[in-house]
């Protein structure tokens, strides 16, 4: 997630605060900068990332906030299948793409010997 140093244009970005804001957290909190050299104004300044700002950073309230995580639970036909396609080669998976494809899973089932129910 961090490097080593980064732009404020690249913290701003990760943490969703300004450009400026990240400016003003460097004087307020002392931070380590060096010059980037090759910016037209010679004001573009690398940050190295130490602890101290690391941990500034995570407790910020917006790099704080958790993201939804979701997930569905699958079931044991859907692991059983997965599983299953995991195993088969690579021409296996080729061939079995064209089926699904072409036949969709009512062929395929078929082609299984197994009949839709009516």
């Amino acid at each position: 997630m961090f490097k080593e140093k980064m732009t404020t244009d690249e913290l701003a970005e990760m943490t969703g605060y300004t450009r400026q804001t990240i400016n003003k957290w460097i004087l307020k909190h002392n931070w380590e900068t060096s010059e980037k050299r090759g910016v037209p104004g010679g004001k573009a300044r690398f940050v190295y990332i130490s602890e101290q700002v690391k941990t500034f950073l995570y407790n910020t309230s917006k790099m704080n906030e958790k993201v939804a995580s979701y997930s569905v639970p699958r079931t044991p036909l859907e692991q059983l299948m997965l599983n299953a396609l995991r195993t088969l080669s690579e021409e296996e998976q080729h061939k079995m793409t064209a089926i699904l494809e072409r036949e969709g899973s009512e062929g395929l089932l078929n082609r299984l010997g197994i009949q839709k129910n009516e």
